[in-house]
């Protein structure tokens, strides 16, 4: 596991924290789930472009969907 790839894992779950909990207070189902996914996926990917690319988009899904 390379620095980087841990490093971009610890930034991304760390967002995913704070859209789980914003989900989760105001009850709002898009940052929540987002929130868990980014929370889980850097557990099964080891490509650090791959990361950085899911990641990015995971953060911008609750921006375009409304639910």
């Amino acid at each position: 596991m390379s620095t980087s790839l841990l490093m971009w894992s610890l930034l991304f779950s760390s967002i995913g924290l704070g859209f789980f909990m914003y989900g989760k207070k105001q009850k709002a189902v898009v940052p929540l789930f987002s929130g868990l996914g980014l929370m889980i996926y850097p557990y099964f990917v080891s490509n650090t472009i791959l990361l950085v690319s899911i990641g990015a988009a995971l953060i911008v899904l609750p921006y375009f969907v409304r639910v």
